[in-house]
């Protein structure tokens, strides 16, 4: 079995539990191989490796079985980056707050590398969302999230005007901080935080939700995922910032310049492991219907 490594800083209190990691892959004679920049992290903390293979980028990723995160969500979305459209089944280990995507807790690593050497997992399919514009957005072949895709402005004061298509047809012009696209499995990310609806993240739908409106009319909308939607953008400081996922560029508000969204052509692949669901996870991490009566 191969292994592809990912992971951010850590605490000194991860040390231990980042080396078990580590230990449990070497015991079942795991090959593994570690991104440059997390390598040069473990040596510094003093973690043991017994491997000298590492990539610098996604296109050095060997032909890995699965991709491990070491870290939280925005970890997860990092490593999610460097796999891009291989599809490599994608585990997360939680060494930060929230965990969300990154589900697997530190007490769980022996048990969780067991279960997977031996096949005792399910690998959960999740779409996609992509963008283009006229306009460079991000390296190529990492124009992808999993969460959403955000326009917003650049300054503190002035709101941006987002003019918004849907299959080329007008729907609407958004006065605001910004305008996202999120998709399912994003519901319960930034969009959650800007008043969207929690939707099923096998729900083959998109949620358009504006960032801080200035109209008391405005809501979230939900539509099918085979939609195309695109944003026309105007800013009185000439530009706005796109983020997708864990990367964020200011792009010049030029009035040819439109960008386009929808739904990407493959998907990522999580790993779950027994017990391991969106239902539960909504529960135990966002507190989801928590009453005293229950």
């Amino acid at each position: 079995m191969k292994i592809a490594i990912h992971g951010r800083k850590f605490s000194v209190e991860s040390v231990p539990y980042i080396q078990q990691v580590f230990d449990e892959l070497k015991q079942h004679k795991v090959e593994i191989q570690v991104s440059e920049p997390f390598k040069r992290i473990l040596l510094q903390s003093g973690i043991r490796l017994d491997t000298k293979a590492v990539y610098t980028t996604p296109d050095e990723i060997f032909d890995a079985d699965f991709a491990f995160s070491l870290g939280g969500d925005g970890t997860f979305l990092e490593t999610l980056a460097h796999v891009g459209k291989r599809e490599i089944p994608i585990l997360g280990f939680n060494f930060g707050r929230l965990g969300f995507l990154a589900a697997i807790s530190p007490e769980k690593i022996q048990r969780t590398v067991y279960q997977l050497i031996n096949g005792y997992y399910t690998v959960d399919e999740r779409t996609m969302i992509s963008a283009s514009s006229q306009t460079e957005l991000f390296e190529e072949g990492t124009n992808f999230a999993l969460n959403e895709i955000a326009i917003s402005k650049t300054d503190t004061s002035s709101m941006i005007v987002v003019h918004a298509y849907i299959n080329g047809e007008f729907l609407n012009t958004y006065w605001a901080d910004g305008l996202m696209v999120a998709t399912a499995t994003g519901s319960t990310g930034y969009s959650l935080s800007c008043g969207g609806p929690l939707v099923m993240p096998h729900s083959a739908n998109f949620i358009i939700t504006p960032i801080c409106p200035h109209n008391l009319f405005v809501r979230p909308m939900i539509v099918s995922d085979d939609s195309v939607i695109s944003f026309k953008v105007e800013s009185r400081s000439n530009n706005f910032l796109v983020s997708m996922d864990s990367r964020a560029k200011i792009i010049g508000s030029d009035e040819e310049t439109t960008i386009t969204v929808k739904k990407e052509d493959f998907k990522a692949k999580m790993v779950r492991m027994e017990g391991d669901d969106f239902l539960s996870t909504l529960r135990g991490k966002l507190k989801w219907g928590i009453d005293a009566r229950n």
